[in-house]
């Protein structure tokens, strides 16, 4: 039911374009079957090129996609300094045709502060969507501290500073932002990233993705420095040479920095034939591919981020019913619980002896998908999280009421 007055959102994201990124579409549909109005500033990219369009009635401004950062200051500052000045621009426009009374940012990079601190006198309210620990990203990509991670420490600090509530994808995320961030425990939300279990659905898959094999794993997401592809690499080497697993299939979905040197290194190993990359697969065409596979995996190795972070790609393993082989990680575990087998940390030699028990396990490995479905649908599905996610922005719209409200953005622009 519409609120009265309405609710308007702004959700603001740098890294990739709406809908595709999974959890921002989940965000802003579920605000918008709330009664919220809801636009997204966002990039193009990956075929989502139009500047403006409205889905299902949510409005989304699209800037042109920056050039993408991988090493370097330089890289980095011209990306977010390019990305930053889309981003007021659209905000500007946003706010004379749409208006807003809620900034909702969305990390990386932890920058869209600015924007908070922009509208902030017009009693616009900032919500931080905490989906990475920048400090540690950074470390995890380039192996090393120094005088970046500090300020990525300062921006992140100024970010939680700025925001009036925070939302954490897990509980470790809460810890940093109750402990590092400084915030009160009560602005502080728990909104798991997991899909809707109502689409996003078991069933045949297309079976062009299995190539004959008799066991098809399958891995989706991001393919880039912290993923651990090259750990995989290793591990399928093992798998199909001194475990002497031949009749098997990798079926790699996604997009990333490093899918060329990933495609190198397969090459390498002389594992070409066991390997497809279908690049960047979404809604239908993605479910197609993953229900195709037997066995999910997460080669993501154990490091500062990847032991804090909910991959999202284990929640959606589990959704389908995959059995799954990851590396032992503290949010992980947290996620899977007793569905998945764990492999010794950062060691692709167990990760493939993992996988091939589960090849020559069928029932067992059966038995543990089950027990990941039921546990997504009992705990950890995205109909658990919107509660806790309404809950958040009641929190931030109670704290609005506090301050003395803003001239209706609809007659005075700022």
């Amino acid at each position: 039911m519409p609120f009265s007055p309405p609710r308007r959102v702004l959700i603001v994201v740098e890294n990739l374009p709406v809908p595709l990124d999974r959890r921002v579409w989940l965000e802003a549909t579920s605000l918008r079957d709330a009664g919220y109005d809801v636009s997204v500033i966002c990039p193009t990219g990956r075929g989502w090129d139009k500047t403006f369009e409205v889905i299902e009635d949510v409005h989304i401004y699209r800037y042109p996609q920056p050039p993408e950062a991988h090493s370097g200051a330089f890289a980095y500052g011209r990306e977010y300094l390019l990305s930053l000045w889309h981003m007021f621009r659209l905000a500007r426009k946003a706010r004379r045709e749409r208006g807003f009374d809620v900034i909702h940012g969305c990390n990386p990079p932890d920058l869209i502060f600015l924007l908070g601190l922009r509208y902030r006198l017009a009693g616009v309210r900032f919500l931080f969507d905490h989906h990475d620990v920048c400090p540690e990203l950074f470390e995890a990509k380039f192996g090393k501290r120094g005088l970046l991670y500090k300020v990525m420490l300062w921006w992140e600090r100024l970010t939680f500073r700025t925001a009036d509530v925070s939302m954490a994808t897990n509980e470790s995320f809460r810890r940093i932002a109750i402990e590092r961030g400084g915030m009160d425990p009560e602005d502080v939300f728990v909104i798991r990233s997991a899909p809707r279990v109502e689409s996003f659905t078991p069933g045949p898959g297309d079976v062009q993705y299995r190539k004959g094999a008799k066991t098809v794993m399958g891995y989706v997401g991001v393919i880039g420095q912290q993923e651990g592809m090259d750990l995989l690499v290793q591990a399928v080497a093992h798998l199909t040479g001194a475990l002497n697993h031949t009749d098997v299939h990798f079926v790699i979905i996604g997009f990333g920095p490093t899918l060329e040197e990933v495609k190198a290194d397969v090459a390498a190993h002389g594992l070409e034939q066991y390997f497809t990359f279908t690049g960047a697969l979404f809604g239908d065409d993605m479910l197609a591919a993953l229900n195709a596979i037997d066995i999910g995996i997460a080669p993501d190795p154990k490091n500062e981020m990847n032991d804090i972070s909910t991959m999202n790609k284990v929640m959606e393993y589990m959704t389908l019913a995959k059995p799954l082989v990851q590396f032992d990680l503290t949010e992980g575990r947290a996620s899977a619980g007793d569905a998945s087998l764990y492999a010794k940390a950062n060691d692709p030699l167990d990760f493939a002896e993992k996988i091939a028990w589960l090849i020559d396990n069928p029932e067992e490995g059966a038995r543990l998908g089950e027990k990941g479905r039921a546990r997504v649908l009992d705990r950890l599905s995205w109909h658990h999280s919107v509660p806790e996610l309404l809950a958040a922005y009641d929190r931030i719209f109670a704290k609005r009421r506090t301050v003395q409200e803003p001239v209706s953005s609809q007659t005075q622009d700022v």
